[in-house]
């Protein structure tokens, strides 16, 4: 099951409070300010700024 697009549309960065997006490989969201991207683990985001990986 992948995330549903009401789910995405009130997620937001916990970090900034900034719109997030669903990565190429729909494992992850982004956070363009921050750089910053949060795991999909069992179709559930992790949105904790601890486990959210930097981008490059």
């Amino acid at each position: 099951m992948a995330i549903s697009k009401e789910l995405l549309d009130i997620l937001a960065c916990p970090k900034c409070k900034g719109d997030i997006y669903l990565n190429d490989a729909g494992n992850g969201l982004i956070c363009d300010n921050c750089r910053l991207l949060y795991e999909i683990k069992d179709d559930i985001p992790i949105m904790l700024i601890d486990e959210a990986k930097p981008l490059d």
